[in-house]
């Protein structure tokens, strides 16, 4: 059996997933997110079956989840979550080297998407 290589990109964390079709969730490069804030943290692997991302950000549907307030209740309490199971979180202020971006209350509001996968 050939092992597929992992490839070191941004994924998410899975609560409770219900199966959705393949869809194209967002089109923004993350331009439009610079200067605001994510979760950075240590390399996880995408818990999709059969995906071969791993992350280096808080991250939905393979895109770094961003927000705008540095002190958001939301972000931080993301980040308490990522601090309780081990992945070493660090608020910094996003680029767009780090990849594309979804605000944090746009995914809420598209029903909390993962890859391959909706929240439910």
């Amino acid at each position: 059996m050939e092992r597929e290589e992992i490839q070191l990109g941004l994924a998410g964390v899975v609560e409770e997933a219900v199966p959705v079709a393949e869809e194209e969730l967002w089109t923004e490069d993350g331009g439009e997110h610079e200067g605001w804030f994510c979760v950075r943290t240590d390399p996880f692997p995408c818990p999709a079956p059969g995906c071969s991302f791993v992350a280096g950000f808080m991250t939905a549907a393979h895109l770094v989840l961003v927000w705008e307030e540095r002190d958001d209740p939301n972000l931080l309490r993301h980040a308490q979550r990522a601090k309780e199971v081990g992945r070493n979180p660090r608020v910094v202020g996003y680029e767009r080297q780090f990849g594309p971006s979804a605000s944090y209350y746009a995914w809420e509001a598209a029903g909390r998407p993962v890859h391959g996968i909706r929240g439910k």
